[in-house]
């Protein structure tokens, strides 16, 4: 409830044509959806931004329905999934058939869930269920906490090279993965009550 109330704060801001709102909900919603975008589409940078920025255009002029009935990212991602379905339409790709999430943690949870029935639909819709909701908790972390979980799982990065990337101490950089893991493992077990351990394991 805090995170929809100053949510609302913030939109009010925004129609009140406040610059500082406008450069907020850019700085804090960028980063997250061009992840959201990518992890769709594929590498395709231009087109990633292309999307991302489409989407908070729209946004913008329909702030006014916003009533908070949701969190604003919640809101912004269903504007950003017309905005990809209708790209994938433009290469017809099947936007049905796209794997929503690629992270190297909703990878390996995907794996376990995988029995070798492949044409089983129970398990092909457990599958997705589980993949987009996965890939939700990770789109909702702080922008800070998805990055670092991302060079560490996804790039292969050391403590050592991401405390350098982000110019902390390794310690630092330590406490702040330590953070992100939890974060993660916090949002899955309230929502999908699943032990993640295994797969954040250091």
């Amino acid at each position: 409830m805090a995170v929809i109330h100053a949510d609302k704060l913030l939109t009010q801001r925004m129609l009140r044509g406040e610059k500082a709102a406008f450069d907020e909900f850019f700085d804090s919603n960028f980063p997250r959806l061009y992840r959201f975008t990518l992890s769709r589409i594929g590498n395709d940078e231009d087109a990633v931004k292309e999307i991302v920025q489409k989407t908070l255009c729209r946004a913008i002029s329909r702030v006014h329905t916003y009533r908070g009935e949701a969190a604003l990212f919640t809101w912004l991602c269903r504007l950003c999934r017309n905005e990809i379905s209708d790209h994938l339409k433009r290469l017809n790709r099947d936007a049905s058939r796209e794997l929503p999430f690629d992270d190297a943690e909703v990878r390996a949870v995907l794996e376990s869930l995988d029995s070798g029935d492949g044409d089983d639909p129970t398990k092909l819709v457990e599958r997705d269920q589980l993949g987009q909701l996965i890939q939700t908790i990770l789109d909702y972390l702080p922008v800070r906490q998805g990055n670092v979980l991302e060079w560490k799982y996804v790039q292969g990065l050391t403590v050592a090279e991401i405390a350098t990337r982000m110019d902390l101490s390794q310690q630092a950089a330590q406490s702040l993965l330590a953070r992100a893991r939890q974060s993660f493992r916090d949002g899955f077990s309230e929502i999908a009550h699943t032990e993640l351990d295994v797969l954040l394991r250091n």
